[in-house]
């Protein structure tokens, strides 16, 4: 589905300097907070080309280990990220700047539109982008990834982009998942104990990137093909969770009093399904 051929390569490109500032940054909390152990890689053919990297969500700050992952194999990763984040005060500039993938309904007079808009942007880019197919941090009480939502594999099979599925574990220990919205200091007071207390525990993030998603056998014009080739993610970092967490099978060790467990995930290995 995604011939590649070396002649066809684009001449590589540097991120911007405010985004390798930050990545840099990143990195260097990232190794304050915790150990940071990274398996499989992104082949040397997808590197330089428009592809897209769906991750499990267990946390609020397992964006931030993915970033220190991506940039210890050698990526500038990019996240799809909502209008809003971006066209927030200070911190909104510096990620325009940087180059992340909007996603504005506001944008497009239609969701059609505003898809289109979306695939277009993902064919330009040159580095890889991050998406979280749940769509929120994961419910299930064992934390394995919910059901989420067709919309990345949609927009793979749109833009006809390779997609790497990237399974990670440990993040969630660092950060409580607090609540849905801040109301005042009152809601941020777990977070803070939780993030502060973090690098005395020292939790242990493993990233694991895998092999390509082979969509081959989904025919993007046909009906359902989003749900297939989304059922195809979804397996394939729950296949390389597994691993991960290999001596917390059921549930994790760790107990995060403030995150919802209001829901079953499907795609759970095991009888326990």
């Amino acid at each position: 589905m995604f011939a590649l051929h070396q002649d066809e390569s684009p001449a590589p490109r540097r991120a911007p300097a405010i985004w390798r500032t930050m990545l840099t940054i990143d990195r260097g909390l990232v190794n304050l907070v915790g150990k940071l152990t990274v398996s499989g890689s992104v082949p040397a053919a997808l590197r330089g080309r428009p592809l897209l990297m769906a991750a499990n969500h267990i946390g609020v700050f397992d964006a931030f280990v993915l970033m220190a992952a991506c940039k210890r194999i050698g990526l500038n990763p990019r996240f799809m990220l909502a209008g809003g984040i971006l066209d927030a005060p200070v911190i909104g500039p510096a990620l325009r700047a940087s180059g992340h993938l909007r996603v504005d309904r506001q944008v497009a007079a239609t969701a059609v539109g505003q898809f289109a808009e979306a695939v277009a942007q993902l064919r330009e880019t040159r580095e890889p982008i991050i998406v979280y197919p749940e769509g929120r941090i994961s419910h299930d009480p064992g934390l394995w990834p919910e059901r989420g939502k067709t919309g990345a594999a949609r927009l793979a099979l749109g833009a006809g982009v390779p997609v790497i599925p990237i399974s990670q574990w440990g993040a969630h220990e660092a950060v409580y998942w607090g609540t849905e919205t801040v109301n005042g200091p009152a809601d941020l007071a777990p977070l803070a104990r939780s993030g502060l207390s973090a690098p005395l525990r020292r939790p242990r993030f493993k990233v694991h990137f895998g092999d390509p998603v082979d969509l081959s056998g989904v025919e993007p014009d046909r009906p359902g093909a989003g749900v297939r080739a989304h059922a195809e993610i979804m397996r394939a970092i729950t296949g390389g969770l597994v691993p991960l967490r290999r001596d917390e099978p059921v549930r994790p060790r760790f107990t995060d009093p403030t995150r919802p467990t209001d829901t079953v995930s499907p795609w759970k290995p095991g009888p326990a399904r």
